[in-house]
């Protein structure tokens, strides 16, 4: 146990969780505090904040070492004034999970609601990852803290998902995005990866994957999981090694600008 400590444990770090909230931010924040570390959940609503610090003060020994702060990560100003607040408690935080994103809608490319594709931009590449990452990778370069950043790409990142054109512009952005930011901080000792999570049942996409009143699978689920070699659908407690594994420098220190499918062969499947 020692050696594993020792490779994956986090104990003395502070980490944000952008979209802490959310179904898979609420686990990979659950992974990096039974490995030790402090967190900090950035949500736009008090209410979902309460809620997933009920959930996670359930399962950890000290349940000062998780905290919350509304903010608007689309907001420089406010993502400024959330990590000074952030680093009051504990110190400077040390890690970043980008973890908001999501999507809006389904349409064919000819009855696409233009504002709303640029809504869903926003909500990906600039909440969700450009302008935490801007603010973040200041203040670490500004103190000389070799940082870690934990994206959040999709499998829209490597090939489209019909009829979410927005969605799938923004996670194929969030892909570059990693790369690039990677090559640009690395200098300065940054990580920056991501993880690509394949089909995992949450708020945003049940109902289009599971038809509410009978439990059985939609016809886009059964695409889905006819496409997934392992024949379901992931749970969310399936990325917790991931993140843990890409945010100790020890465990992954030599390891910056990759995405890691965690995906039960979607990607890998062929006919």
């Amino acid at each position: 146990m020692d050696f594993l400590e020792d490779l994956f444990g986090l104990k003395g770090k502070t980490a944000i969780v952008t979209g802490g909230a959310g179904a898979i931010g609420t686990v990979m924040s659950e992974a990096l505090l039974q490995a030790g570390a402090g967190v900090v959940i950035w949500s736009r609503t008090q209410a979902s904040i309460d809620q997933a610090l009920d959930r996670l003060r359930q399962v950890i020994p000290d349940p000062d070492r998780v905290w919350g702060i509304q903010v608007d990560t689309g907001d420089e100003p406010a993502v400024e004034e959330a990590l000074e607040r952030s680093a009051a408690p504990w110190g400077p935080p040390e890690i970043l999970v980008n973890g908001v994103g999501g999507n809006l809608g389904k349409a064919a490319l000819t009855e696409t609601d233009m504002q709303q594709f640029e809504k869903v931009l926003r909500l990906n590449l600039l909440a969700g990852l450009m302008i935490p990452t801007k603010v973040l990778a200041a203040y670490w370069i500004r103190l000389d803290i070799k940082g870690c950043i934990i994206n959040l790409t999709s499998m829209a990142s490597y090939n489209p998902l019909s009829g979410v054109w927005g969605y799938d512009a923004a996670k194929a952005g969030v892909l570059n995005l990693t790369t690039g930011v990677a090559n640009e901080l690395a200098p300065y000792g940054i990580r920056v990866n991501a993880i690509a999570p394949g089909f995992f049942l949450g708020k945003q996409n049940r109902a289009l994957l599971v038809d509410e009143a009978t439990g059985a699978y939609t016809p886009r689920g059964k695409a889905v999981i006819a496409h997934t070699p392992f024949g379901r659908f992931g749970e969310t407690r399936e990325l917790m090694g991931t993140t843990l594994f890409l945010a100790s420098s020890k465990a992954s220190g030599f390891v910056t600008g990759i995405s890691l499918p965690v995906d039960g062969g979607y990607l890998a499947h062929n006919i």
